[in-house]
């Protein structure tokens, strides 16, 4: 497909109004396979450069502003190991705010907790996710521009 079609799909589907029919429609235009019943929220970012090696199995929810992607390239060097599929099976709830990364396979009956970044593999029926947010140190000096990065981080104490 050319590449400006493609960049104008993936756009519209941002936001486009339809999260079960009309995002999950024009997905499939450019490209990715997608099962029955799929629910894409607004605001994510499904690959432009490769969205054929994505695949979304049936029943799948993907959650508001989640970014999946098929590759990293930097410039204009492109390489086999910085690309490949992601493969979502049937029945995975994805939250809001996650990264799916390439070479990534979550399986059936999983569920992504928000704000998680899939960086390996997921087994069929887990809950996936990191631990809750909480206390890392104290701050000494805070991070502002008078201040600068190096104080701020001289500053930390560790709890």
């Amino acid at each position: 497909m050319d590449t400006v079609l493609q960049r104008v799909l993936r756009r519209v589907a941002h936001i486009a109004p339809g999260g079960g029919t009309v995002r999950p429609w024009l997905h499939r235009l450019r490209g990715v396979k997608m099962g029955k019943n799929v629910w894409i929220s607004q605001y994510v970012y499904i690959d432009e450069l490769h969205p054929e090696v994505i695949s979304i199995g049936n029943n799948c929810t993907i959650g508001l502003n989640t970014t999946i992607v098929s590759h990293f390239y930097w410039g204009p060097r492109r390489t086999s190991e910085s690309a490949g599929p992601v493969i979502i099976e049937d029945d995975v709830f994805i939250g809001p705010h996650c990264v799916i990364l390439p070479k990534v396979t979550i399986g059936r009956g999983a569920v992504i907790q928000a704000g998680t970044v899939v960086s390996r593999d997921v087994p069929s029926g887990t809950l996936w996710g990191v631990s809750k947010a909480g206390p890392l140190a104290k701050i000494t000096v805070p991070l502002t521009a008078q201040s600068g990065y190096d104080n701020f981080m001289r500053g930390l104490r560790p709890f």
